[in-house]
């Protein structure tokens, strides 16, 4: 009966052994970043639905943006707004060429969101579109260029312009 008891003893310290190697080296590992930004456009509610479908040339429209930090460290975002035509919009790659209407600015720490309501203007020099995109994008300040840069993100909202 003895040696039963000390081979049960044995497998028992064993397993406790690499419960507690597995536990602490989960608990001591640094955290695994898979970075990434998220940006969103959503309604005066700051929900996703309500959408305007109309806006007045020379008025504004009331939206809520959206901004997510995942990168690991924190980040000073901008948020570019632009009024476009449907086929001017940017891409992950490219920002729009339109001019910035707005700059919607913000520091956001890692695992933070910003969620901002704005009065985004519709300028008086638009297209002669019946219908524009309502375009933000997401630059973020470089500390090592000392500049803005284009992360790939934008959202936008097709409108029709009401001329008055």
């Amino acid at each position: 009966m003895n040696v039963l008891d000390e081979e049960v003893f044995a497998v028992i310290l064993a397993i406790s052994v690499v419960g507690s190697v597995l536990a602490s080296a989960s608990v001591l590992r640094p955290e695994v970043v898979e970075p990434f930004t998220a940006l969103g456009l959503l309604d005066s509610s700051c929900r996703i639905g309500a959408y305007p479908r109309e806006v007045y040339l020379g008025g504004e429209v009331e939206l809520c943006v959206y901004v997510y930090n995942h990168v690991g460290y924190p980040i000073l975002a901008q948020v570019r707004y632009k009024v476009v035509e449907p086929g001017d919009l940017p891409t992950n790659t490219t920002p729009s060429k339109a001019s910035v209407v707005k700059n919607i600015t913000a520091l956001v720490s890692h695992k933070q969101e910003v969620l901002r309501k704005v009065k985004l203007p519709i300028p008086l020099e638009l297209p002669q579109s019946e219908k524009v995109a309502l375009v933000i994008e997401l630059w973020v300040y470089d500390l090592k260029t000392g500049d803005w840069v284009y992360s790939g993100r934008w959202n936008h909202l097709y409108v029709r312009v009401l001329r008055v």
